[in-house]
């Protein structure tokens, strides 16, 4: 199975010159942790709730003024759409992450694929497990 097949698809992003604000609205909104960083249409970077508390609230800025770039991850985990999820888990152990953004070939953001998308998969949910315990043991 590819990667492509399984991922969530419709991918929310925002982009680098953005509030904060906006992020932890769509974030609200959409019922979601993490949100893919563009500029100009490319990935750079991604933002988590736990980005914006301790990145940026418990330093006191302001949320309708700090762009989105100041508090952001600059490095993303990634997979290739056309991978299988073997390399995908793999990518998960090795990097420590529990979800990967899935580019096309110009490195553009198509979806995302988390430890638990892999966990749907009945011949999966053993490895997914795997991945998880190894996680959880850093």
């Amino acid at each position: 199975m590819r990667i492509g097949e399984l991922m969530t698809k419709n991918l929310e992003t925002i982009e680098a010159g953005e509030p904060i604000r906006a992020a932890a609205l769509r974030m609200r909104t959409c019922n979601i942790g993490s949100l893919p960083v563009l500029e100009g249409g490319q990935l750079v970077g991604m933002l988590t709730d736990r980005d914006i508390a301790v990145r940026s609230a418990a330093l006191g800025q302001d949320p309708n003024t700090t762009p989105v770039r100041e508090v952001m991850t600059a490095t993303v985990i990634t997979c290739d759409v056309d991978a299988t999820l073997e390399v995908a888990e793999k990518v998960m152990e090795e990097k420590m992450v529990r979800r990967l953004v899935v580019v096309d070939g110009e490195r553009r953001p198509v979806g995302l694929l988390s430890l638990d998308d892999l966990a749907t998969v009945p011949e999966e949910v053993l490895h997914a497990g795997e991945v998880l315990e190894r996680l959880q043991q850093v």
